[in-house]
């Protein structure tokens, strides 16, 4: 089981994952473990409090390092596994499929979910092992990001999808996009389902979903084809 603790002033935007789609059915099955900790609770300061104006002047408040550190410690201590403690930053290491794995050792992964200006820097020097995001953008706060992470990290642990052909096949595998897909009816607005799809011949179709996969990501996500091994038969393309 990987247990998931998250650090957040909104702990009420989690609801929801808890209660559709793959993890829902990880955590019935007990596969994944998740614990939300409001931030406030560890706060020193008065009403609660867990943010102040920044050293140097400039807009914005930043997260201070006493309600972190408190939460950190106390959420060690409850868990008592070895813990990872991830910062979701636009700064941080940018998240691509391949990398999941990396997370799916770990027993325990503390989510800090950023807000504002961020953190601390002497919190995230000496407390924050990993600092990651999911993209080259800015988005109001870490708590989507970590619903992100949850459901990537999740739906890659053994176990969670009935088909575990599902992985290999989709996007990102390989460093190539999925092929496209069809379904009933065969025809519908003058557009028909692709002749080899419907032959049976089981090679022709592999062979096709392959070339189509390599067409589909240099028409795509051409950058992809950079990490991919190199391909013998050019033809195919």
């Amino acid at each position: 089981m990987i247990k998931f603790s998250i650090i957040t002033i909104f702990p009420k935007m989690f609801d929801s994952i808890f209660q559709y789609g793959i993890i829902n059915q990880a955590i019935k099955k007990k596969i994944i473990n998740i614990n939300i900790f409001n931030l406030r609770n560890y706060s020193i300061y008065k009403r609660n409090k867990v943010d102040d104006k920044i050293y140097g002047g400039g807009s914005g408040m930043l997260i201070m390092f006493l309600p972190l550190l408190k939460a950190i410690t106390h959420i060690k201590k409850t868990i008592k596994k070895p813990s990872l403690v991830v910062y979701l930053s636009p700064q941080g290491k940018l998240l691509h499929h391949n990398n999941i794995k990396h997370f799916i050792k770990e027993k325990h992964i503390i989510f800090i979910c950023g807000r504002y200006k961020g953190i601390d820097e002497r919190f995230l020097k000496t407390e924050v092992d990993e600092e990651w995001s999911i993209g080259d953008y800015i988005v109001t706060g870490g708590e989507i990001p970590a619903m992100v992470f949850i459901d990537a990290i999740t739906r890659m642990i053994p176990g969670v999808l009935n088909n575990k052909n599902s992985l290999l096949e989709e996007s990102f595998s390989n460093n190539l996009l999925d092929y496209p897909n069809y379904t009933r009816p065969k025809k519908i607005n003058n557009q028909t389902v692709p002749t080899v799809l419907l032959s049976g011949n089981h090679k022709k179709i592999k062979k096709w979903r392959f070339k189509k996969s390599i067409q589909n990501t240099i028409l795509k996500k051409p950058h992809l084809l950079k990490k991919l091994n190199k391909i013998k038969n050019n033809k195919i393309i």
